[in-house]
């Protein structure tokens, strides 16, 4: 079976991205550019759902290599898709089967050699751009005969899962190594940023800086995808946990990690990952597997009940392993409200 997808319409396809030729800009002599750059535009995404204690994400697996992940991306075709928003639509239910319920626009990539051609050719001459989108549901459907998977997005960031207490390999490996790459920086600076993305030396362990974790161990050489992409050192003998992923698609995950970290305290996001009807253990249990921490309940309920964000059913959840707990719904005509509060996170207790 073939590793590859042909073009389908007019154009080419580069990676997860579509070339046109009416995207191609011709140089001047005071452009720095060569003569002729053309710009592809790809669209990805980084659906997400959630069951009662991990958040998965959809991702895709390449057809000869079963262990390389990468997110359902595909290109803009400018002469068929109406937005990026459908034709993003379009490429996820194409290679998932699977239509996610809320979508919206997360970022744009372009960082110059993102995306790396087959040894022995050459990209330079096309500049890759991604439009990425995070994609929301409540439902884990089974991809089925499609070249899709449902993984927790701590199997590609292990280090982001705080709820059973800090993870040992942030000291026992992280640190190490991060300390001898700081070393290389007289100035002190490598040291500074890898003191506060990972909570070293008592600071505080911030969830929402999960781009700039994975950065750090990027720019130290310390993932896989550092050494395929510049040749870094070779990894330790026991690289880092953490599966890697194609082109920059794990740096688009930890994007969406952090986007919906954050949104999800002052836009009420997280109903999304919701079934209608639903225990209020259920919302503090998905709560704490997206930001990776423990909620104190009670304070967490109190919170919740200022915001008026949900209201009991009068039914009962019976299987719940105990007592029966009430069932709630979440008051979707809170989203008219143009300042419709997220939920608080107060935590069970705060790590150093």
């Amino acid at each position: 079976m073939a590793c590859f997808r042909p073009p389908l319409r007019r154009g080419s396809f580069i990676g997860e991205s579509w070339h046109n030729d009416a995207f191609e800009t011709a140089g001047s002599t005071e452009d720095t550019m060569t003569d002729s750059t053309a710009i592809a535009i790809g669209l990805s995404a980084v659906v997400i759902a959630a069951d009662s204690d991990t958040p998965r994400v959809l991702v895709t697996r390449d057809r000869c290599a079963a262990d390389r992940h990468g997110l359902p991306a595909g290109p803009f075709d400018p002469l068929a898709h109406r937005t990026f928003e459908l034709g993003l639509r379009e490429w996820v239910n194409g290679q998932t089967g699977f239509a996610p319920d809320y979508v919206e626009q997360l970022y744009t990539f372009g960082d110059r050699g993102r995306t790396h051609a087959p040894e022995g050719q050459s990209d330079e001459r096309v500049r890759h751009v991604s439009v990425g989108y995070l994609g929301l549901t409540s439902q884990q459907h089974d991809p089925g005969a499609f070249e899709a998977v449902w993984r927790s997005w701590y199997d590609f960031f292990p280090w982001e899962d705080h709820r059973h207490g800090r993870p040992a390999l942030i000291d026992a490996d992280i640190a190490p190594a991060l300390r001898r790459w700081a070393a290389e920086d007289r100035s002190g600076g490598r040291w500074q940023r890898a003191r506060l993305a990972f909570g070293f030396e008592a600071a505080r362990w911030i969830d929402g800086a999960a781009l700039e974790r994975f950065e750090l161990l990027y720019e130290a050489g310390l993932v896989r995808e550092a050494q395929r992409d510049h040749g870094a050192a070779p990894l330790p003998a026991n690289p880092l946990p953490g599966l890697a992923m194609a082109s920059d698609h794990r740096r688009i995950m930890a994007t969406a990690i952090d986007r919906l970290r954050g949104k999800l305290r002052y836009r009420p996001v997280i109903f999304e990952l919701l079934p209608e009807r639903f225990t209020l253990s259920r919302l503090q249990e998905v709560i704490e597997a997206i930001i990776g921490l423990r909620l104190h309940k009670q304070n967490f309920r109190r919170a919740l009940d200022r915001t008026e964000l949900v209201e009991a059913t009068g039914e009962l959840e019976h299987a719940t392993g105990g007592r029966p707990a009430e069932r709630y719904r979440f008051r979707r005509e809170q989203w008219r409200r143009p300042m419709a509060p997220g939920v608080q996170t107060p935590l069970l207790q705060s790590e150093p």
